[in-house]
């Protein structure tokens, strides 16, 4: 008895992994190296109401949500939010100050015109000159405005404007549960929400955790690149998955907002590794509108670790450039 009781201290500490659905996806994640006496209900309980907090705050398909409700006040009064409406609408504002409007949380009337998004259908025809630049009026960032005192609020400069941060709403979701993870003394996890993740410490192999980025392929499943995480988001923008065919064009499901028009350029995938997964998915978003020679300058100027995958519309060959700050992460093909 003594001897299985010795073995019994020396077990390894014990991984916990959370699986469940959300926000029309999933989430995937594993915690690692918990000490025996941890309470793993209490993660589960952190990962359940900061999701029901996303949902009641920042969901557009939630009719009774704050942000809904917000687009639905239809006047330019100045509007009290909670301090994480503020939060992710502050985050949105700066990216798109950032990157001369090629993020713009007001772009998805816009998105929807092309036959993308919430409400698009197989009878999609392209819209009219007319239409397009009736709706591109009422879109734009700068229509939004907040402010911090005497109390956090929004106001529409354009009372028709309708905002919608379902693109970064999972990765704020991931940051705030890699916080409260943290606040209860995990170090070693990997959070996943529709395929925006944080990871940080290290994998229950006691590695360093190692992401794999998809090669930008319609037909098939492979990596194209492995990076190495701790404490940091990545996320990948891509084009070769959701498009339209019009006539002999592709129509990309990347909208850029300062032309209300999908991207023609040939850049196919985006991939932005940050310390916030919110913000790499936002700046992901805009380089993939900016294109491969903007928005790998863009990336440079901001000091981003990105990895830009262009096609060659000849060759159909695979065009790859990247900042040095991403390099620094990057590890072998195995």
């Amino acid at each position: 008895p003594a001897v299985a009781m010795t073995f019994a201290c020396e077990r390894p500490p014990e991984v916990v992994y959370l699986r469940g659905e959300t926000m029309g996806t999933t989430y995937n994640i594993t915690v690692a190296h918990l000490p025996r006496d941890f309470q793993r209900d209490s993660l589960q309980i952190v990962v359940d109401e900061v999701l029901a907090s996303v949902d009641g705050h920042l969901s557009t398909y939630n009719p009774a949500s704050e942000i809904s409700r917000f687009n639905e006040h239809a006047d330019s009064s100045w509007f009290e939010v909670s301090p994480t409406l503020h939060e992710v609408l502050l985050a949105a504002q700066e990216v798109s100050a950032r990157t001369g409007g090629a993020f713009d949380i007001s772009v998805g009337p816009l998105v929807q015109l092309w036959g993308f998004g919430e409400g698009a259908g197989p009878e999609w025809v392209a819209p009219e000159a007319e239409t397009l630049a009736a709706a591109l009026a009422v879109a734009g960032y700068e229509k939004l405005e907040l402010r911090d005192e005497p109390a956090a609020a929004a106001r529409k400069l354009q009372p028709a404007l309708r905002v919608d941060v379902s693109a970064i709403a999972p990765g704020y979701a991931v940051d705030v549960i890699a916080q409260r993870f943290r606040a209860l003394g995990a170090t070693d996890y990997l959070v996943e929400i529709g395929g925006e993740l944080l990871a940080a410490g290290k994998s229950p192999a006691g590695r360093p955790w190692r992401v794999a980025i998809e090669a930008p392929l319609a037909g098939e499943r492979r990596p194209h690149a492995i990076v190495e995480l701790n404490g940091l988001g990545v996320s990948t923008s891509g084009d070769y998955r959701d498009f339209r065919q019009l006539e002999e064009r592709t129509i990309s499901h990347t909208v850029d907002p300062r032309t209300g028009r999908p991207v023609e350029h040939q850049l196919t995938s985006v991939t932005v590794v940050h310390d916030s997964a919110m913000l790499s998915d936002a700046y992901a978003t805009a380089l993939m509108v900016l294109g491969p020679r903007e928005g790998l300058a863009m990336a440079q100027r901001l000091n981003l670790a990105a990895l830009l995958i262009a096609r060659d519309e000849r060759t159909g060959r695979l065009i790859e450039s990247s900042t040095a700050e991403f390099e620094q992460l990057r590890r072998p093909l195995p």
